[in-house]
């Protein structure tokens, strides 16, 4: 064998912790970023939250870490027009930002934001560490403002979270007012306490005794009778349905105690009907299958069609009004706003600055740092880096959210007009191929991004929709169809809802080529039932 040194020369691309987090930050939701950025908070010392709305950096390498340059006047170079943009829905009507822009518009608008955009600070910082009260970030050391009470009138937050009362809590009152001994309190008290949200006790009566009981069969078998009282008097109290184990019993309690001394023969035998209809499988009542359900019945169909309608009435959850729910409710990334009027109309693209971390690097440790230079500086100063670079990819992050956004927006005028229904075909490549961007990046970008706009909070996913074929040669977005399959249903008769095959003749009117099984595609994902189902009893 011979040894011999060749030389090659080859490209390849490698991801740098930077690149990598950037791309992280992309793909993040709000809430999810906001916890990145206190989990960064919490780990990096020279990075800190600041008040103040700090203006842009211009992107790139060379300039990650260079201060803003300012004007005559000591305002940041931004101008008081960057984060927005104006799209008039005409034709000749082309974007206006670039990612120079600022991400804020703060000198639109009045009030607080508009003092902020006049001392922006630059992303070094100014200097400043002392924080006012009503200046931080969430608010966390301003008392809440009160619309009509006075300083002796402000409400506790605590009281205020505690005002729901729960269902366990709503039936442990009921229960003061029985008299019962001590054992069937307590076995009361057990089942209450065993319910789920819903007011069912999903648990049954033996597999609670034997948590409590073990291996003695004696008190297992005591427990188990006190557990048979103690149910039947939960079954007795109000909301009706509650302490049922399955839903044909929840019914069936909710019928019963519609039981009264007024009630004429006819609605008592519809109400008997509809109790032996609980006892049968849910399925046959799922799909109103009315024959099989008067057969098992012993009963006519119009006697189980009666019933089926005094079914309908009743609550199938009974603790659900009970239930103190977290609402999710979502904060827009962006806004789009609307002005002008007529041939004028303008739509104003802008950032949500509720949603910007207000961030920088804390001058006394980066000073501190920079004037001793000695042992473990060197991890520090990548600290220092990385606090730096994490500010300029949330800024990245966010300017490539408001390109995206004036892209889509500029693309999709005529749903700020008209709504749902003027919806146009729109694909990744398109948006990326105008921004000089991967397909990938503008997935990343709009999934779990939502923006604020005329007809409604929206995700930026839900400008884009395939392409439907129509007579005349053109294409119609799969969006714009089912608002039209929408507004189709919502106008039917609801003696005779209209079937798939009928929603596609009607879309052929339209011009549109849409199956049978495409119609019945989209109609699920709107979470329409079939024609059978939503056919009135």
């Amino acid at each position: 064998m011979k040894q011999g040194l060749s030389l090659r020369v080859s490209q390849h691309l490698a991801l740098t912790p930077q690149l990598q987090q950037s791309i992280r930050l992309l793909q993040l939701s709000t809430l999810e970023l906001s916890q990145e950025v206190e989990q960064m908070l919490d780990e990096n010392p020279f990075l800190e939250r600041t008040a103040e709305e700090a203006v842009r950096e211009e992107f790139g390498l060379e300039t990650a870490d260079a201060p803003v340059p300012r004007d005559e006047d000591g305002n940041g170079g931004s101008g008081s027009e960057g984060g927005e943009s104006d799209f008039a829905p005409t034709s000749g009507s082309t974007s206006t930002t670039s990612s120079s822009e600022t991400a804020s518009t703060a000198a639109d608008s009045d009030g607080p934001a508009a003092e902020i955009s006049e001392r922006e600070p630059d992303w070094e910082g100014d200097g400043t560490v002392d924080m006012a009260p009503d200046d931080s970030e969430w608010g966390g050391d301003a008392p809440a403002r009160q619309n009509n009470a006075g300083d002796d009138e402000r409400a506790d937050a605590t009281e205020l979270a505690r005002s729901q009362e729960s269902l366990q809590s709503f039936l442990h009152r009921q229960a003061l007012s029985l008299r019962l001994n001590e054992s069937d309190s307590a076995a009361l008290r057990f089942l209450i306490e065993s319910l789920n949200d819903d007011g069912y006790l999903e648990d049954s009566l033996p597999a609670l005794a034997s948590g409590l009981a073990g291996d003695d069969n004696d008190e297992f078998d005591d427990l188990v009778h006190h557990f048979q009282v103690a149910l039947g008097l939960l079954q007795s109290l109000e909301p009706a349905g509650v302490g049922a184990r399955d839903l044909g019993e929840c019914l069936s309690i909710q019928l019963r105690a519609m039981a009264s001394d007024d009630e004429t023969e006819e609605e008592e035998l519809v109400r008997k009907t509809a109790i032996a209809i609980c006892k049968q499988p849910m399925e046959l009542l799922a799909r109103r299958d009315f024959k099989r359900l008067a057969t098992l019945t012993r009963s006519s169909e119009e006697l189980v069609r009666s019933a089926l309608q005094v079914i309908a009435r009743l609550e199938p959850k009974p603790g659900r009004s009970f239930v103190d729910v977290e609402r999710n409710i979502i904060v827009p990334d962006v806004i789009v706003t609307k002005t002008g009027r007529g041939t004028n109309v303008k739509f104003r693209v802008m950032l949500n600055p509720e949603v910007m971390p207000r961030l920088r690097v804390h001058d006394i440790y980066a000073g501190a740092l920079k004037s001793h230079k000695g042992e473990g500086s060197q991890a520090l100063s990548q600290r220092l880096q990385e606090a730096r670079w994490f500010i300029k990819n949330i800024q990245q992050r966010f300017d490539t959210i408001l390109r995206v956004s004036n892209a889509i927006v500029e693309r999709q005028k005529s749903y700020f007009v008209h709504g749902e229904l003027a919806m146009r075909p729109l694909v990744l490549r398109e948006i990326a191929d105008e921004l000089g961007l991967h397909e990938s990046t503008i997935s990343r970008v709009t999934t779990a991004k939502y923006m604020a706009t005329p007809f409604g909070t929206v995700e930026l996913k839900y400008f884009f929709g395939s392409a439907l074929g129509t007579e005349t040669g053109g294409n119609a977005s799969s969006t714009a169809v089912r608002a039209l399959i929408k507004q189709f249903v919502g106008s039917e008769s609801v003696k005779k809802p209209l079937s798939d095959s009928q929603i596609s003749e009607m879309l052929k009117e339209q011009g549109i080529e849409c199956a049978r099984r495409t119609v019945a595609k989209y109609r699920e994902a709107l979470r329409i039932a079939p024609a059978n189902l939503r056919k009135a009893l």
